[in-house]
């Protein structure tokens, strides 16, 4: 196994399961197809094949010959500082599949709220507020849904909301410098 980097073409080894970018439609990409890494950001492989852009799990990373990047070993936290820096920390491995820049410094993370669970001190409640860079991308769920797996994955942290907004729009001005100059917008 390898670790190829971006724009490298490889030949998927078998049928691997994929997400056409930007509809969020889930498919299969088939044994034998050509793949054009474009990002290998976070725990996800977006792909170029046929001309379809497609965003692969890095659990699938072995069909393309690839090692799965395995995730690190997080420990409790036990002050809100440490549950909100964990959390800050799991949101910046959260990717656009077009663009290769985490949620946070794209701006597209609106409300990131950590409390306790009760008054037990055990647990924490996770609230979060998105956005899209568009409100037409289908990828909303996926994004979302990614966003939920990571931060439930943070020991203590008992209840994670994750809510899509459109207000305000996103817009560049979100973004943060850092992230511009990435994107080639500086």
């Amino acid at each position: 196994m390898s670790d190829a980097s971006t724009g490298a073409t490889l030949t998927l080894e078998r049928d691997t399961p994929a997400t056409l970018v930007p509809i969020g439609t889930a498919g299969v990409l088939r044994k034998g197809s050509e793949v054009r890494i474009t990002q290998r950001l976070g725990s996800h492989i977006t792909v170029v094949s046929d001309g379809c852009m497609y965003r692969i799990d890095g659990r699938h990373a072995d069909a393309l010959g690839l090692n799965d990047r395995p995730s690190e070993a997080m420990t409790a936290p036990t002050t809100r500082e440490e549950a909100e820096n964990a959390v800050i920390e799991q949101l910046a491995t959260c990717y656009d599949p077009e663009i290769p820049v985490n949620i946070v410094e794209l701006g597209l993370v609106y409300r990131c709220e950590v409390q306790r669970t009760d008054d037990s001190d055990i647990g924490w409640t996770v609230d979060i507020d998105m956005t899209l860079t568009a409100p037409g991308c289908g990828m909303g769920s996926i994004l979302t849904q990614e966003v939920h797996d990571k931060l439930s994955r943070i020991p203590g942290i008992g209840q994670v909301n994750v809510e899509l907004v459109w207000d305000p729009p996103w817009s560049l001005e979100r973004m943060s410098d850092a992230a511009k100059l990435q994107a080639g917008l500086w």
